[in-house]
Order: C-alpha cells, then sequence, then structure tokens
C-alpha cells in the first residue's frame, strides 16, 4: 500500500482580532458536513510534524485515496487588537483619515470602476458611524433642551453633552449586531499608511517567509499557503519575498487567495511593495496560484485578477487562475436564504461545506490526495474575469 499523500498548508487570516482556534473548530465542524455530502471520509488527527504556531492536523480518504493534511495558522490577530484598541473619538479620527485617503487619492472611484459591493462594504462604516454620531447629537439636543427649560442652561449643556456620549457608547458596546466600529478598524488599517506596510506587519509578512521556507525544507508532497480576505496579499507579498527553488525533490509549492480585497490596498498610492509583489509573483514559474472569490460576497472583489486589475500584469503574467465559488450553484436556495444579508458569514463561507461542491471543495483541497495544480489542470478562468487595469501601476 502506498504511502498516504502528505501536505503543510499554512493559513493565513484576514483582519481579524481573535486567537486561531476558532479556525480549527469550524475546520472540525464543517468538514464533516462537507464529507457526508461528497462521500468521503476525514477525520481530525494530531499533528506528526508541529510548527511554531498553532494548528491541527486532518485525515481523509477519498475514492480509495488516503491523505493527510497538516494545517497551521499564520498569526497576525496581536497586531489587528492592537490596531483596534482605540476609543470613540480615535474611532471618528480613523473616519476622517480613511475617508481621505481613498477620496483624496482617487482610489475610491478607481474601485468603483471594478466592483460596487465591496466599496458599499467600505462606505458602511463611514455612513454608519456617521448616522449613530448624528443620532447622539440629536439626543444630546433634545435632553439639554428638556433640562435647560426646568433648571437652565447652565444645567442643560452639560446634560446634553453627556447623553450624546452614552448614545455613542451604547453604540459602540452593541458593535456586535453592527460591526461599525469594527470595519472601520479594519479600513483604517490598509489606509493608515496609505498603502505601506506598517513595520509590526511587514515584520511579520518577513516571518511568515521564513515559515514557508522551512515547510518547503520538509518531506511534504505539497506545501500550500492559504490568504483569506485581506490576508491573501500578505500571502503574495511572503511568497514573493522567497527565492525561486526550482529543486525537483522540493515539495510542490501552492498559493490559494480565498475571497481577497486586494484593490483595497493595491490602489492606494504607497503600495508600491504589494503591487510589485503582486507583478513578481504573477510570473512565477515554481508555483501554482489558484484565486477563488464568488459574485455572492460582497465583502471581495469578485472575479477580479488581483495582478491586472491593480496594473501590474507583466506580458509574460502567469497567475493567477481566478474561478467563482459560485455560491449560487453551490449552495442550495435554502442555505443561499439562510446567508442572505448576513456578509460575514458569506464572506467565510469558502472556509465551509458547499451542499453542491464542483471542483472547489476547501476540505478535499486541504487534506485531499491531489495538490492544487492537479486538480485544476486544465482549468480556465471563470467566464467573467475582470482584467480592467483600474489601479495605479507600480
Amino acid at each position: 500500500m502506498s504511502l498516504p499523500f502528505r501536505r503543510q498548508v499554512l493559513y493565513i487570516p484576514g483582519y481579524d482580532p481573535f486567537p486561531p482556534r476558532r479556525y480549527r473548530e469550524l475546520y472540525r465542524r464543517e468538514g464533516v458536513a462537507q464529507a457526508a455530502i461528497s462521500a468521503y471520509r476525514i477525520a481530525m488527527a494530531k499533528r506528526e510534524q508541529a510548527g511554531p504556531g498553532f494548528g491541527w492536523a486532518a485525515e481523509t480518504v477519498i475514492n480509495g485515496q488516503a491523505a493527510r493534511g497538516e494545517v497551521e495558522v499564520l498569526v497576525w490577530d496581536d497586531i489587528v487588537q492592537r490596531s483596534m484598541g482605540r476609543g470613540i473619538i480615535a474611532t471618528y479620527g480613523q473616519l476622517v483619515q480613511t475617508a481621505w485617503a481613498y477620496i483624496g487619492s482617487g482610489a475610491l472611484f478607481r474601485l468603483m470602476r471594478l466592483r460596487r459591493g465591496p466599496v458599499l462594504a467600505a462606505l458602511y462604516p463611514i455612513i454608519v458611524l456617521t448616522l449613530q454620531l448624528l443620532a447622539a447629537i440629536a439626543a444630546g439636543l433634545l435632553c439639554g433642551w428638556l433640562v435647560s427649560r426646568v433648571a437652565g442652561w447652565w444645567a442643560g449643556l452639560p446634560a446634553g453633552a453627556g447623553v450624546v456620549w452614552a448614545v455613542l457608547v451604547l453604540w459602540q458596546r452593541h458593535d456586535n449586531r453592527f460591526f461599525a466600529h469594527y470595519l472601520m478598524h479594519d479600513y483604517a488599517f490598509t489606509a493608515a499608511e496609505n498603502g505601506a506596510y506598517p513595520r509590526a506587519l511587514a515584520q511579520r509578512v518577513e516571518r511568515f517567509r521564513d515559515r514557508i521556507a522551512d515547510a518547503l525544507q520538509g518531506d511534504w508532497d505539497e506545501v500550500l499557503v492559504i490568504g483569506h480576505s485581506s490576508g491573501a496579499y500578505l500571502a503574495v507579498s511572503a511568497l514573493s519575498a522567497l527565492p525561486a527553488d526550482h529543486d525537483t525533490d522540493a515539495p510542490a509549492l501552492s498559493l490559494m487567495t480565498l475571497g481577497h480585497v486586494v484593490p483595497m490596498a493595491s490602489f492606494l498610492p504607497r503600495a508600491d511593495r504589494l503591487r510589485a509583489d503582486l507583478a513578481a509573483l504573477s510570473r512565477r514559474e515554481d508555483l501554482f496560484w489558484l484565486d477563488v472569490t464568488a459574485p455572492g460576497d460582497a465583502c471581495c472583489f469578485a472575479l477580479c485578477d488581483p495582478v491586472a486589475v491593480s496594473g501590474v500584469a507583466p506580458v509574460d503574467q502567469r497567475w493567477p487562475l481566478v474561478i467563482s465559488a459560485a455560491f449560487t450553484q453551490t449552495l442550495s436556495s435554502e442555505r443561499q436564504a439562510a446567508l442572505r444579508n448576513r456578509w460575514f458569514k458569506l464572506h467565510f463561507q469558502y472556509l465551509c461545506a458547499f451542499d453542491r461542491p464542483g471542483d472547489y471543495d476547501y476540505f478535499a483541497i486541504t487534506a485531499g490526495p491531489q495538490t492544487l495544480a492537479q486538480r485544476f489542470a486544465g482549468r480556465a478562468h471563470s467566464p467573467g474575469r475582470i482584467t480592467l487595469p483600474a489601479g495605479r501601476a507600480a
């Protein structure tokens, strides 16, 4: 009996303040559901070659072939948490700075040429936070007027100011229902350096590069790097920093970007490194790069070739292969109805089970017996791929 196929998966999450443990629980729950739908076996297991980060292993038997995937999360949640540790006044300062970064540079208008969904998602926290502020001011004025009628303006003024602050605090405490503060921190973090990586994040990307390089020295059939949401462009920069390796004995190197928001960063004026990394990685011969998005995911730039739309596609561009997860075809009508208007759940659907999976099956890809290149050999770009060079060229 042949040895099982072995894969090291290095997963880079998006702008997520939560520790990586929840990704393991999501994988366990959704993997069982996908295996039942697709009629294969999957089981969680202990990692044999535990890396420095948090992770888990999964074993599968698909079409009679055994395989094993060891997943490690490359964390940057500590950086995210620090960027979110801001008060209400600072958040409104972020609102002004972020709006100016995108509007003043013209990036917002170039983004609108691609997809309105993610642009509306970017405008959402600005609009909601502004409405919350106006509501707080209205409540404060009303309270101040009522108190001043009874006790005079000297009492009405502080009473009104207190109500304004109390209403703003109330909105913030219930942000788990509105996500306005969270999304504002997310977009502000991307725009803080006008697209350049902050020092802490640049150092973390270098650490990711080193971890990928270490994995490539291991006894694996494939090293698969996955970047989700804003983690997609971090994965691009980490891999671009790796020297090209044509060693035929090395593991197959693969990149899968899911639900990318690359233009939100690459269209900004100081994103020179990211644009250069996109161009360099797109011509590499020593890897296979698959990009998966879905028009039903309003938080991503669906079917937008991240290299081409950023205006840096070289004449010898090879990657990425752009495909759609096609939620309208791969999810049942009941599941689509349950996910309607649930932006975050749709944005994480790539990591979940599909009712009618096509060639995109997250669990077969991460723990199954084929490399990414083998699984998608001969696959063409999905119809509707967008290559409009709307971004600023490097």
